[in-house]
């Protein structure tokens, strides 16, 4: 075993106490919900015992995790500068632990557009926060105000626009792979369909 497998497995050992703990759970507990003794358990999260595959993938599931979170190791690019776009007003960052996934901070100053046809709808879901001011979500034929602090959630297969009331506002955007895709295709539209 080299030193970055044993700084892994310590790693690993760590993840599994801390997460049974956050669920307020007892060796005993997290150990009927796996299907492992409590001294087996025990001896896993103390390095007594080696840490086998079926026993990740076992214990894995029964904190509600993935093997692939047990063992993940902190990479160097952990910081990300945006991509700005001037033209639009944005500024966007990937989320590399999801490549599909992207955030979006946006200024709105114009009011969402009136006319129902200039809404778009495509494929995803989207979630936004507002950072400043006062936005204003259509959906459909519904108006939602939504005011600093405050986060809106939704399919975007209703019609949507999303737009300022009464000064500029300033938003956070969360966009799932289809989502982001359909923002793309419509970048030239002049419609204020979101971030």
């Amino acid at each position: 075993m080299t030193q970055d497998d044993g700084e892994l497995d310590s790693l690993v050992r760590k993840r599994l106490r801390a997460l049974r703990v956050a669920q307020g759970w007892s060796l005993e507990e997290l150990a009927a919900r796996a299907r492992l003794s409590q001294s087996t358990l025990s001896r896993i999260e103390n390095g007594q015992r080696r840490l086998a595959l079926d026993s990740l993938v076992t214990l894995a599931r029964a904190l509600d995790t993935t093997l692939d979170q047990l063992v993940e190791t902190a990479s160097d690019d952990v910081v990300t500068s945006p991509m700005i776009d001037g033209s639009h007003g944005t500024m966007r960052w990937p989320v590399k632990a999801d490549p599909g996934m992207t955030v979006m901070r946006q200024r709105m100053t114009e009011p969402p557009p009136d006319n129902p046809a200039r809404m778009r709808a495509h494929p995803g879901r989207e979630w936004l926060v507002v950072l400043s001011g006062t936005a204003v979500l259509m959906l459909g034929h519904r108006r939602f105000r939504v005011e600093t602090d405050q986060a809106a959630e939704f399919p975007t297969m209703l019609p949507h626009a999303i737009g300022a009331e009464g000064g500029p506002c300033e938003i956070l955007g969360i966009f799932d792979r289809d989502a982001r895709r359909g923002h793309q295709r419509g970048d030239g539209d002049s419609g204020s369909d979101g971030p």
